[in-house]
Formats: C-alpha cells, sequence, structure tokens
C-alpha cells in the first residue's frame, strides 16, 4: 500500500505554547483523511506544516517516501485550498486553471489539452470561457480544486473550505467533494472544525484536542465507539451525566448520577466502585415510553421543556424530574409521538449498551 502523507513525531512550538504536540499518522494513496477539531487545537498548523509554510519544531513530514524537512511550498507535491478561494476575477475558468501551468513553463497545446480534460473531470467541461464571476458558489469551489488537480499533486490539502457558504450549499458540497475525490482518486486532507462535513466525507478521521490527536477511524467508529470523554463529547450530540460507580460487573457497572439516577451502563475502561465517572448517551438512544415489557431498560421520567423541530433531526428539549439538566430526546418521524407537548410528563428509557462510561475529567 503506497503511502502518500506520514507525519512521523511533529511537534510545533511557539516559545513556550505547544501547538502541534508529537503528532504522528499515515494517509494511504486516494483516501479521504479530515483533520476534526475546535478552533485552536493544531489543525491548521499542522496543515501549514505539511504544506511547507511552517516548519515543525520537531519530527518529520514525508511525502510518497521523501522527507519535505527544508523543501519549499512551491517544490512539494501538495498544493492548498483557504477557506477563500483566491480565484483571479480578471481572468476565466480555463486562464485559472492554467496559471499554474504557465508558471511552469508548460507548452501552450499541454496546458489546452490539461485544462479540458480537468474540466471534464470536474463537471465542469465547457466553462473554460466563462468569467468567475459568473459561476455559482459551488462552481467556483471546483475552479479552485480543478486548478489545484491540474498540477497532479500528490495530496491536496483542505483548509476549511466550505466555511464561507451558506447552509444548503454547504450541504450540498459535502456530497460534490466526496463524489470529485472518488473519481479523480487524489488524496485529500481535510480540515475542519464542522463534524458534519468530517463524517460525511472522509474514509478516516483524526480528532484533535490541544495540539494532539485524541483518537483517528473510520466516522462510524467515531461515532460508535469513543475512545475518549473528548471524542464522545464532541464528535455528535450527547446527553452527559456525572456520578458514582455503585458496583462493577465484567463490563458493565452501576453508576448513580448526581441527580439520583441509578443507571446500569457498559464501561470503556476497567474501574471500581466510588470512582467518579462521565456517562454519555446520544439523543437517538432514548426511547420515548418504552413497553412495560421491556425490564432490561433504565427508566425514568422527564418533563418536556420544548419541541425543536427539524424534520428528520427534530428532538425533544426535556428535564429530568427534580435535576437542574437538560436532555435532548430524538424523535422519530413515525408521527406516533405528535401528542406530546410543551410541559408534558413522559417516561424515557435506555438499553445499558447504548451509554457509555470514562473516568470522570474536570476539563470535559
Amino acid at each position: 500500500m503506497l503511502i502518500d502523507l506520514a507525519v512521523q513525531n511533529v511537534t510545533k512550538r511557539f516559545k513556550e505554547f505547544i501547538a502541534v504536540d508529537n503528532v504522528s499518522f499515515e494517509v494511504p494513496d486516494g483516501q479521504f483523511f479530515s483533520i476534526l477539531g475546535p478552533s485552536g487545537c493544531g489543525k491548521t498548523t499542522l496543515l501549514r506544516m505539511i504544506a511547507g509554510l511552517t516548519e515543525p519544531t520537531e519530527g518529520n513530514i514525508e511525502i510518497r517516501g521523501s522527507s519535505m524537512l527544508g523543501i519549499s511550498p512551491n517544490k512539494r507535491p501538495v498544493n492548498l485550498i483557504f477557506q477563500h478561494l483566491a480565484l483571479f476575477p480578471m481572468m476565466n475558468v480555463g486562464q485559472n486553471i492554467a496559471f499554474g501551468l504557465k508558471r511552469r513553463g508548460e507548452r501552450k497545446a499541454v496546458i489546452e489539452e490539461k485544462v479540458n480534460t480537468i474540466l471534464e473531470r470536474v463537471d465542469l467541461a465547457g466553462f473554460g470561457e466563462k468569467k468567475i464571476d459568473q459561476l455559482s458558489g459551488g462552481q467556483k469551489q471546483r475552479v479552485a480544486i480543478a486548478r489545484c488537480l491540474v498540477l497532479e499533486p500528490a495530496v491536496l490539502l483542505l483548509d476549511e473550505p466550505l466555511g464561507a457558504l451558506d447552509l444548503k450549499l454547504r450541504e450540498q458540497m459535502k456530497v460534490e467533494l466526496k463524489k470529485l475525490q472518488a473519481k479523480v482518486g487524489t488524496t485529500f486532507v481535510y480540515i475542519t472544525h464542522d463534524q458534519s462535513e468530517a463524517l460525511v466525507m472522509s474514509d478516516h478521521v483524526a480528532v484533535m484536542n490541544r495540539g494532539v490527536f485524541e483518537q483517528i477511524d473510520t466516522p462510524q467508529n467515531l461515532y460508535n465507539d469513543p475512545k475518549t470523554p473528548f471524542v464522545a463529547q464532541f464528535v455528535g450530540d450527547n446527553n452527559t451525566w456525572t456520578g458514582r460507580i455503585q458496583q462493577c460487573h465484567e463490563n458493565t457497572a452501576e453508576v448513580q448520577t448526581v441527580e439520583g439516577n441509578l443507571f446500569r451502563t457498559k464501561l470503556r475502561q476497567p474501574m471500581q466502585p466510588g470512582d467518579r465517572v462521565d456517562l454519555f448517551l446520544r439523543p437517538e438512544a432514548m426511547l420515548i415510553q418504552p413497553d412495560a415489557a421491556l425490564k432490561e431498560l433504565n427508566r425514568f421520567e422527564v418533563v418536556i421543556k420544548d419541541i425543536l423541530f427539524d424534520g428528520a433531526n427534530s428532538r425533544l428539549l426535556a428535564y429530568p424530574i427534580d435535576a437542574d439538566m437538560e436532555l435532548l430526546v430524538a424523535l422519530p418521524q413515525t408521527r406516533q409521538f405528535d401528542y406530546i407537548r410543551k410541559d408534558d410528563k413522559i417516561e424515557i428509557g435506555w438499553n445499558e449498551m447504548s451509554g457509555i462510561c470514562f473516568a470522570k475529567t474536570d476539563d470535559r
């Protein structure tokens, strides 16, 4: 398996501040790899080191087996797309795409052939003569990507390229980018703070927090099997309780929450009675008015604070009885719960294998 990008024990310090802390990972040829994390976690600094705009304090970066240390940005087989696409408004689409090829000194006939070929690959055939201001936001994105891909980089770096788009176009471009990457086969390394972008488009995602990678995994595993409290909290929505373990049974435990509930749940790591824990539970894992015959469920009552209608993503905002905390409960689209109204009191249930428990951290 060909490895297009290998980052080996890379650290970046700015005086006393460590922006990237001993990060290592590999991206195989043709993969869509995303780095997901909150603002200030170090992801853009890491991308800039790969692009050659910043030198690492320690560690090594290899592209297709060759070290990039000391190699200037223009001599690295990578291209970088920022949120602001920096297309040249005085040039048409074809001239924008041809710009890098002209700087390389390619012959006119070769440039024309390559531009026409890449326009077809990004589904913009016949757009060469169009002016930039005649394009939609999504078309401009594809022109910016085509301008990079025509130079045949080993890796295409994308730094939050959808951030400036409106919500509906952003949703469309997530699918477009995924299809485009699969079609052209170029390795993409994508930076984002938007979990939906990372989960929808990526083959693998690295979740970054305070300069380190907390977990590298498939989108499905990040969502269903988080390895750390940060990943559990950051990837997808979660309800969180704090409590203490009362009893342990192999991979499960009974947790007494500070609100007074006694829940059975699975453990992420071995623990002992008396340990303080954080318990995470997805909104869609909570069953509304569960059948009384389901004896194995954790059950408790809540008061409906509000109904948050959002089509297929509709939720109930609820408060447990006598507890000052908010819970999100997924609202199925079967319309069987249309009778629920604000201030109603209902029962909630969930299976012990749906929750996940971690040792309590003071900095969640």
